[in-house]
């Protein structure tokens, strides 16, 4: 009995990995028109803005300016605070930036803006206000860091950035996230970062997707942003060949940025 279950258990995964597969191939990107995407393939994106961590810490108003002055488009991370408001930071608990064992999630606004970033007298910014500071400059790029039930923060950046009048995009790990700007903010392009995933919990299955693309049918992303370490891969490859842009990261040196001239159309990169 337990074998014949492992039979139609395999059996039912395949069938259900034989039809993600055939959405895969019969999916196509959404297209990009008149322009709006340009950028994304001929503008190099610095990522979390130009900054050293040193007196110019990652995701500042100090690393925007940076960026904004050597005419580079920025990439930078929003998550939501205690109180809902939308914040510009990477990492989900503060300790490494900040020096506060807690996670964003777990403090309002009033209490993160008391932090100082690497004890530099920057902190950690709104979106809004990063939207004032770059006004149209250089175009921005913002990954949506959501894990979590979908819909409060998508609908929160959303609220901020639909008026917006300069270049802007948005990507996420999570498929799903890029589903909902798909049904409620189809005009904001969007994009599906993807990688190893070797430092994620998710289970293996989960990762193989993810990795894989197979759930592209679901974000129907107009760009795609891999990691740079693990390209070449077949699936990016056929992505690129149906005139799908590629995005490396995080490109970091002269070797990485040799793959990326072969496999992609652009980089996020570090300095």
């Amino acid at each position: 009995m337990k074998k014949k279950i492992i039979i139609i258990s395999s059996i039912v995964l395949g069938i259900v990995l034989l039809c993600l597969i055939s959405l895969f191939l019969l999916t196509k990107a959404t297209p990009i028109e008149d322009g709006s995407l340009e950028w994304v393939k001929n503008t190099k994106i610095s990522h979390r803005g130009l900054h050293n961590n040193d007196d110019i810490p990652e995701n500042s108003l100090k690393a925007y300016k940076k960026s904004i002055d050597k005419n580079v488009a920025i990439e930078l991370d929003v998550q939501l605070t205690k109180d809902n408001k939308v914040v510009v930071f990477h990492d989900y608990n503060l300790e490494r930036m900040t020096g506060s064992n807690k996670n964003v999630n777990e403090l309002e606004y009033i209490d993160i803006l008391d932090l100082k970033l690497l004890n530099t007298n920057e902190y950690i910014p709104t979106l809004n206000e990063v939207l004032e500071l770059i006004d149209g400059k250089v175009p921005l790029l913002i990954e949506i860091k959501n894990e979590d039930k979908v819909g409060i923060l998508e609908s929160e950046v959303y609220n901020i950035i639909k008026d917006y009048k300069g270049d802007i995009a948005v990507q996420a790990f999570n498929p799903f996230v890029l589903s909902w700007f798909k049904k409620n903010a189809p005009e904001i392009p969007r994009g599906q970062l993807s990688g190893s995933f070797d430092d994620s919990d998710l289970p293996k299955y989960k990762k193989f997707l993810l990795k894989n693309l197979l759930l592209n049918f679901e974000s129907k992303p107009a760009f795609i942003a891999y990691e740079v370490d693990y390209l070449p891969k077949a699936v990016v490859k056929f992505q690129r060949n149906r005139n799908v842009p590629i995005l490396g990261w995080t490109v970091k040196s002269t070797t990485d940025l040799e793959k990326v001239k072969e496999n992609c159309d652009n980089i996020i990169y570090e300095e």
